[in-house]
């Protein structure tokens, strides 16, 4: 029996954990998907358990090479951002894995910000908006101010990607891609490392960075096969179109977080687009690429859940439902029933309701309807701070939001 060539990739999502073999023809041709329950760090937030999904892709990996049927020849790797490891000289972890969400000390921040000239003055700088532990270059700040006696153990500091990279090859890297995504670790003015780095004495503890596209091999446990260094996810999403458009467009990457991704708009960020959660990110080929950022996987998930407890409805009731251009007309003719959750119509110019009252929806479709109108105009307002100045004409839309009959059928309506 000849075994078909594949290649192996681990997708880390937030919620979600996959595994994919691709054949040559980048056909899926098997899949597994797995869920972690949230651990917590030493102050009781949340924090992914990182030593339960390293011992889960090695199990997986292994099983995939007993496959009769296949014969993995490469592997890479991808993961959500703003995740840093900080491990010993052996790559093994030495703190937990800090959750992005995890609150950062306002008047430490506050200081931070002080002592790089200004709030914005760094934002601009970094390319990134003021997010606190989502920059996550200033964990690394918060760590050896609040947190020394962890923070003196630490000899390697890098991004997810290339920590579940690490596992396979044992090499210790970092990629741009993840360096230069909202980090607050790299000066887009300069194009270099930022000075606070050097100036609180953290510099040393990043690891080489190299470009995507290198190539270890993994360890003899592994077979010896050739590994990339992992990818940020957004940049992972958008290079399948790259390498196979060739006119202009927009990707509109979707998940936890919705990622507007503009590969053609060069225009320089602002103030007032950076404080919309607009930034750049450092793409596969190293250029700056203009993004905006949207939390709508979290808000639905919240949302829905309130929706289910209310309605008295079993669990993926929404998934059964399809566009319906009348309840689309009818939720359309009554705005701001909805109370967002974790966004702020507010910033983009929007209004929303001043409480999220049930009793004024019809059914459980009324609210769910409702409720995607109003993330759908959100949307939109995010998807035209990077779909301006550039010749854009057309859209793709990938992960888990593509699936959502509603969403996309709305999208479709209202641009």
């Amino acid at each position: 029996m000849n075994k078909i060539s594949v290649t192996a990739i681990f997708d880390i999502g937030k919620t979600n954990k996959k595994f994919f073999l691709f054949d040559q023809d980048l056909e899926v041709v098997y899949q597994t998907y797995h869920r972690l329950e949230p651990g917590v760090d030493e102050d009781g937030f949340q924090s992914e358990p990182i030593d339960e999904l390293k011992s889960w892709m090695i199990d997986t990996f292994n099983k995939a090479r007993q496959m009769e049927e296949f014969e993995i020849t490469r592997i890479n790797f991808t993961s959500y951002g703003a995740t840093l490891v900080h491990t010993d000289e052996y790559g093994q972890p030495v703190t937990p894995l800090y959750d992005y969400l995890k609150p950062f000390p306002e008047e430490l921040l506050d200081r931070f910000y002080e002592e790089q000239g200004g709030r914005m003055e760094f934002c601009t700088t970094t390319a990134s908006p003021p997010l606190a532990m989502l920059n996550s270059g200033l964990q690394l700040y918060f760590l050896k101010i609040e947190k020394p006696e962890q923070f003196k153990n630490i000899k390697h500091t890098f991004h997810l990607p290339q920590y579940l990279s690490s596992i396979f090859t044992g090499k210790f890297v970092s990629d741009f891609t993840s360096i230069g995504c909202h980090t607050g670790l790299w000066d887009f003015r300069m194009q270099e490392y930022h000075k606070w780095l050097k100036e609180n004495e953290v510099l040393d503890l990043l690891l080489p960075a190299m470009n995507s596209s290198s190539i270890f091999k993994t360890l003899p446990q592994f077979g010896e096969i050739p590994s990339g260094i992992g990818v940020h996810d957004s940049s992972s999403a958008l290079l399948p179109y790259l390498k196979r458009e060739n006119e202009p467009f927009m990707l509109l990457s979707t998940g936890t977080w919705a990622i507007s991704i503009n590969p053609f708009n060069k225009s320089p960020l602002t103030e007032s687009e950076l404080l919309k959660d607009c930034l750049q990110f450092i793409g596969i080929t190293g250029d700056p690429i203009k993004i905006s950022r949207l939390f709508i996987g979290e808000e639905h998930k919240y949302q829905v859940e309130k929706m289910y407890e209310f309605f008295k409805k079993p669990l993926g009731t929404y998934k059964k439902l399809a566009f319906e251009e009348g309840r689309f007309n009818q939720v359309k003719s009554k705005p701001n029933r909805v109370r967002f959750h974790y966004l702020k119509p507010e910033a983009y110019g929007l209004t929303q309701a001043e409480s999220m009252n049930f009793e004024e929806f019809e059914d459980f479709e009324d609210a769910y309807y409702s409720f995607i109108h109003e993330l759908t105009d959100l949307q939109i307002a995010a998807l035209k701070l990077v779909w301006a100045n550039s010749s854009v004409s057309r859209m793709f839309i990938d992960g888990g939001f593509n699936a959502n009959e509603i969403f996309v059928g709305m999208l479709r309506k209202i641009t």
